[in-house]
């Protein structure tokens, strides 16, 4: 059952969305209300975004407060996506898309973890700050966009190559939330090196499939998203950098797994792969 704090992130996520799509929907509807004060359509969204976040912070305090203005801050990046991948120029449009992914990806791993596992529950759920990291590598991923999009617009023209990312970050986000709430309160953001005494090895489901399904998840998202924006130097490096981060964080992963559970973890390992490719985990004997 989501617990409050999910559902005031729900009623803050949905709320920006619709309210960021509000105006192209009065406009649609051949309604002119906007114009007569905005001839801007982004300075509308600017003075939009800042009322509703005004109005978060007369209405929350505390926790409440950080997780309000991230949920509005996602839900009105998602619905300016799908403004732009509707109303945009083509070869804006798979940048449009993009924020959908990326907007969906953060929000969802709150709402997931505020569903499965609401003990665990903390602003960094969002894992918008994930790490330096994962900033900078999210950063330069715009830039090569812009940087391509102004020099060869050609290259960002919708084309299969980006619907077959959106189909791989579909795929990845999928995998993802049914790994976490298949493990419930045995799923955390955060390699535990200390075992809960409600810590259980998890093998049905997903698991049974392959043993790290979030990991295999979120490495196919991340590759995803540079098929949707077509950036042929962020597709190499996203690969080869997320690789390297799950070939890690797995043998560390492992190596606890393998102290909590002992024969019944090796076991595991001899009839289920990690799910990732050339990656085979931590294993006694190797």
């Amino acid at each position: 059952m989501l617990c409050r704090d999910g559902v005031l992130s729900l009623f803050c996520f949905i709320a920006a969305c619709s309210i960021s799509l509000f105006p192209e929907l009065q406009f649609r509807l051949g309604f002119n209300i906007y114009v007569t004060y905005f001839t801007n359509i982004w300075l509308l969204h600017a003075v939009q975004y800042v009322l509703i976040n005004v109005l978060a912070l007369l209405a929350f305090r505390g926790f409440a407060y950080q997780v309000a203005i991230r949920a509005l801050f996602l839900g009105y990046l998602f619905g300016i996506g799908i403004i732009v991948t509707i109303n945009a120029l083509q070869s804006w449009q798979i940048l449009g898309i993009y924020m959908i992914v990326l907007a969906s990806f953060h929000y969802s791993e709150f709402l997931a973890i505020a569903w499965s596992n609401p003990a665990t529950l903390s602003i960094d759920s969002f894992i918008l700050n994930h790490s330096i990291m994962y900033g900078v590598a999210a950063g330069l991923s715009w830039i090569e966009f812009l940087i391509e999009r102004h020099y060869f617009p050609g290259m960002k023209m919708p084309s299969a190559v980006s619907y077959f990312g959106l189909i791989l970050c579909i795929f990845g986000e999928v995998l993802r939330k049914l790994a976490m709430c298949t493990a419930k309160h045995n799923f955390n953001h955060i390699v535990q090196t200390e075992k809960s005494d409600n810590h259980e090895l998890v093998r049905h489901g997903v698991y049974n499939v392959c043993r790290h399904p979030s990991y295999v998840g979120w490495f196919y998202w991340s590759i995803g998203t540079q098929l949707i924006l077509q950036n042929p130097l962020c597709l190499f490096a996203y690969t080869l950098i997320s690789w390297n981060f799950f070939h890690n964080r797995i043998r560390i992963e492992e190596i606890n797994l393998l102290i909590f559970f002992g024969e019944d973890y090796v076991e595991y390992q001899e009839k289920v792969g990690t799910g990732l490719p050339f990656i085979s985990g931590y294993k006694i004997n190797s």
